[in-house]
């Protein structure tokens, strides 16, 4: 079978994943303090891209070559339609992994990624990417690479066993059908007293979470037949064949001990000198289920006073309302509270470059971050941008060559949302990434594009021909005159809030 045990049923989502742009894992480099050698203009390769949104949008947001491979021959030919839109030169195979290696041309690559790939498939399917790996990652290049990790997965293996072996063997119909037979057998075992799910209660409430999701997204999280979650160690020592040593982490937070960690681990932590046994220790502090890590081949790490040097060369850019600033934060060590002292007055500095990019530098030089330190802005403006207040900006001038690529992209999104609302972004070149822009917001924007005089009656005619009505908080409105002063109401909102952030990373 050429699908080796994947589910290919059903389609994969149409996500977007921050984490795999080209600026994002530099600068999470960045926030580690690891040198790398990935330059402007990098070789990019996607193993396993789904449906290709993240591969085409990086590729129109960002300069260099992208490549990228997914043995579902549909989603292939998805993400090749969304490459003949942006116009971008996007290699785009429909290979597995193994028979990448006979293609002739390919180069050597800067980037290397794959996303949600490496926990289901089988072993030697695990080799033929350490084979890539190994050939094709240059020296100094980078590996992206997210994966289900124990212990936060341990309990749940019988779980995900139990379902998976109904929808194998008992239960009846095409795959979304046994998904949902099998969440009804295991649903009853546990209602009638199985011990182990009485000796482990929070399994309940974890299927009754799975019950709640995404029936597509749970087919491939639970039904392939390989799902292996490992701990670090163990990945990191497979990862150690191809010359790849850990970096950081992707969740940029994760970067950050004081936000990331339980502060009664932080001793522990740092008396430990083997990364492999170091980051192995704090998934069991914080019960990680999930990680996104940066392996490099080979780890140069930079002086505290090249990071400083460095990082005061970022630039950033204030999207969220200034009045409005966080002031708490959730993440590995728990609910913090961000100091007024040091938010308040960088709030202020990049207020007054409201929706232009602003350097590290720069807002250390401004009156109001007078009194803070290059240091504290910096890992204050890591910790906002993780919160989508603030977003890392590409350095002026260093932008995709054609930004016309991400708005002939996106006009491509907004047209498809008359029929569906499966992507959910837009490519913002400005911040090398995406932003989220729902599918009402998609059709506002085709609205302006095609120069209808009347955005809102246009989306409540798209809507309406087709039998779908507007949600509001759950709530569905039936009411056509509701209806109506409900989307003229949201395109205000959107004219004078969402429309001047879309405009300022380049995404219209």
């Amino acid at each position: 079978m050429w699908n080796a045990g994947y589910v290919s049923e059903v389609d994969y989502l149409y996500g977007y994943y921050p984490e795999l742009s080209p600026q994002r894992l530099k600068l999470a480099l960045l926030s580690r303090g690891i040198q790398h050698s990935v330059g402007e203009h990098p070789n990019y390769l996607e193993l396993g891209f789904g449906q290709g949104v993240s591969l085409n949008i990086n590729a129109a947001t960002s300069e260099g070559q992208f490549f990228g491979t997914d043995f579902n021959p549909a989603q292939a030919a998805h993400a090749r339609e969304l490459a003949e839109a942006s116009g971008q030169p996007v290699r785009i195979f429909d290979h597995a992994f193994e028979e990448l290696m006979a293609v002739e041309d390919l180069p050597q690559f800067d980037i290397i990624s794959l996303h949600g790939i490496w926990s289901w498939i089988s072993a030697d399917g695990r080799q033929s990417i350490l084979n890539i790996l190994h050939r094709k990652l240059k020296p100094g290049g980078i590996l992206y690479i997210s994966y289900n990790v124990t212990p936060g997965w341990s309990s749940v293996v019988p779980l995900r066993h139990l379902m998976a072996q109904y929808a194998k063997t008992a239960a009846k119909g095409d795959l979304l059908s046994r998904v949902d037979q099998s969440i009804e057998f295991v649903e009853k075992v546990i209602e009638d007293g199985a011990s182990y799910f009485s000796a482990n209660p929070a399994l309940a409430h974890r299927l009754e979470a799975i019950k709640g999701q995404d029936r597509n997204y749970i087919a491939h999280e639970y039904f392939n037949t390989f799902w292996d979650p490992m701990p670090f160690s163990a990945v990191a020592e497979i990862l150690e064949s191809a010359k790849l040593g850990f970096a950081a982490s992707a969740n940029i937070l994760d970067n950050i001990p004081s936000i990331s960690t339980p502060e009664k681990a932080r001793p522990i932590l740092a008396r430990i000198d083997d990364v492999k046994l170091r980051e192995t220790t704090r998934d069991y502090f914080v019960n990680q289920q999930f990680r996104r890590d940066i392996f490099a081949r080979g780890v140069r790490v930079m002086s505290h006073y090249e990071l400083l040097e460095i990082a005061g060369q970022q630039y950033f850019m204030l999207l969220g309302d200034p009045a409005s600033p966080p002031s708490k934060i959730v993440a590995g060590a728990g609910e913090a509270s961000l100091r007024s002292d040091i938010y308040g007055p960088l709030t202020d500095a990049l207020a007054s470059r409201l929706l232009e990019p602003i350097s590290v530098a720069e807002l250390e030089a401004s009156p109001a971050c007078k009194k803070l330190s290059r240091a504290q802005i910096w890992e204050a403006l890591l910790i906002l941008m993780a919160q989508g207040f603030v977003a890392p900006v590409q350095i002026p001038g260093s932008q995709s060559a054609s930004p016309g690529a991400s708005r002939r992209l996106n006009a491509h999104i907004c047209k498809r949302a008359q029929y569906s609302g499966d992507i959910q972004h837009l490519a913002a070149p400005t911040i090398g990434s995406a932003l989220p822009v729902n599918r009402i917001e998609q059709l506002f924007l085709h609205a302006i594009h095609q120069v209808h005089d009347d955005a809102p009656a246009f989306v409540q005619t798209t809507l309406t021909a087709q039998e779908q009505r507007l949600v509001i908080d759950g709530k569905e409105i039936a009411d056509p005159e509701k209806m109506e002063a409900q989307l003229r109401k949201m395109f205000v909102n959107f004219s004078e809030e969402r429309l001047p952030v879309l405009k300022a990373v380049g995404a219209v």
